[in-house]
């Protein structure tokens, strides 16, 4: 059995930028792969996290985005060049993968968290 090939971007934003505008990046970079015939299978915020080495004068650390998307290869120019051109993404990388798509990763507190919670509590009835 083989699945078809996917593409899985991993980009870090700035850890100075406001939530909302965290959320418009998502949005935005969503959006563009839409525009270039791409399919966005999944769109995860990753989270805080501290970089293992200085990039672009931040020490800190940054925020995490996967973003896997499918298509003919043509709309990665794309979104890698809006990305070079953006203040806020201090790195990206973009990997060809094969096989099932990764599970998404819920982050402690969120809804998806909480839903999680409720659902295991109920089976456990």
């Amino acid at each position: 059995m083989t699945l078809d090939p996917y593409y899985e971007t991993m980009y870090i934003l700035r850890p100075d930028i406001p939530e909302e505008e965290v959320e418009s990046h998502l949005t935005k970079y969503r959006d563009m792969l839409v525009e270039a015939g791409a399919d966005v299978l999944d769109n995860q915020m990753r989270g805080k996290r501290r970089l293992a080495y200085p990039i672009a004068k931040h020490k800190e650390g940054g925020i995490y985005v996967q973003l896997s998307h499918n298509g003919d290869g043509q709309h990665v120019a794309v979104l890698e060049k809006a990305m070079r051109l953006s203040e806020d993404v201090i790195r990206y990388l973009t990997v060809k993968q094969e096989g099932p798509l990764p599970a998404p990763r819920v982050m402690p507190g969120s809804e998806a968290a909480q839903q999680q919670q409720a659902e295991a509590a109920a089976s456990a009835d």
